[in-house]
């Protein structure tokens, strides 16, 4: 078996230089090996079979202009060594898009993010598409590199939870027949479709059902309240306190918060005030898993109402109160529509908000004390 490599096109060399990035698929053949030997490539079946490369080529595309028996020999020989077509490879050369989508977010360890891939894995599949997943940690640098990553993979479209606040530049990717659909956060300088979560909707339903309960002293924690969804959550907040009448008081607010830590000293912050609050509302499931953490061996109960549902949350000791929503849905309702546009679908840019839904299990129903 001859060991040459197929020489890289300079597209490829530079995807080879992007192998640093957190790409979640990365099938550059014949970069990867199976113990010491490389993959086998097409002139190795060449070889063995005594033909042309050109008459492997046709045999592997399925054209028409090969003998049967000619044919039969080279995929047998295909079938001995294992051979697979590199079609990232083949597609780059021909300036083609690969079986393959993309879908850059915040950070897959979080719930609500791995829901949400699950969602578009599940329709890539139905489609025939590779999912190739990827973490901008909240970066806005990385969040470009990432997408300049997935272009030179020639995706076939783009999905994309924005860390930055500028993103037309992605105009010129668009301009080429790239697809490009946001999820959970508006682009900002770009007109083009979005799937968002009714985080305004969720959260004043949440904050009027505590004030409902007798509340009148309501501590916020959140997290960065400049983005989208943190400054949603944070205006219903401020918006259904007026509503009620209820003075807005700054000491009731913690920004800044999405590390547990942080969110553990709000907590403990808002408990030692002279005059505390006697409910919490939290704006993320991870602000709201530290938050219960800092609330262990507080004797004082305090309402308490999380956006987002989490793991166990039905099950601790006072099940907890929260705002719901289908993350594995939006990424559904997202992937569709991208392969819609991959298929040709010319609509104006679409806005689609997923709706949230109130979960009452106990925490939130906890009447103010005294």
């Amino acid at each position: 078996m001859s060991n040459e490599q197929t020489e890289f096109s300079p597209s490829e060399k530079q995807l080879v230089r992007q192998e640093g990035t957190n790409l979640s698929l990365t099938s550059l053949e014949p970069l990867h090996t199976e113990g010491n030997k490389l993959r086998p490539t097409m002139q190795d079946v060449a070889e063995m079979a005594g033909v042309s490369l050109k008459t492997v080529s046709r045999v592997v595309n399925k054209e028409a202009s090969v003998t049967q028996a000619t044919r039969e020999r080279v995929e047998a020989v295909i079938k001995s060594l294992g051979f697979r077509r590199n079609d990232l490879a083949r597609n780059l050369r021909q300036g083609q898009t690969s079986s393959t989508i993309g879908l850059v977010i915040e950070d897959i360890a979080n719930p609500f993010y791995s829901q949400l891939a699950q969602g578009v894995e599940y329709v890539a599949r139905r489609y025939n598409h590779m999912l190739i997943l990827s973490n901008s940690e909240e970066n806005p640098q990385r969040e470009r590199e990432q997408v300049s990553a997935l272009s030179h993979r020639r995706v076939a479209g783009l999905l994309i939870v924005p860390a930055g606040s500028d993103h037309s530049y992605l105009k010129s990717e668009m301009e080429r027949g790239t697809p490009v659909i946001f999820v959970d956060r508006p682009p900002a300088n770009l007109d083009v479709d979005m799937i968002l979560l009714d985080s305004y909707g969720g959260s004043y339903t949440a904050v009027k059902h505590l004030l409902r309960q007798g509340h009148r002293r309501i501590g916020l924690i959140c997290g960065d309240p400049s983005v989208y969804t943190g400054s949603g959550r944070v205006a219903a907040y401020r918006t259904a306190l007026t509503d009620w009448g209820i003075i807005l008081e700054d000491d009731l607010l913690c920004f800044g918060c999405d590390d547990a830590e942080k969110a553990a000293a709000a907590t403990h912050r808002l408990l030692n005030l002279a005059h505390p609050p006697t409910a919490v509302f939290t704006t993320s499931n991870r602000i709201s898993v530290a938050v219960l953490r800092a609330l262990r061996g507080v004797t004082r109960r305090l309402a308490f109402v999380g956006f987002d549902d989490f793991e166990l949350a039905d099950m601790l000791p006072t099940p907890v109160t929260v705002i719901a929503h289908d993350a594995a849905e939006m990424g559904r309702q997202a992937a569709e529509l991208l392969f819609a546009r991959i298929q040709g679908d010319e609509r104006p840019p679409q806005r689609v908000i997923i709706p949230t839904r109130l979960i009452m299990r106990g925490s939130g129903e906890i009447p103010p004390e005294g």
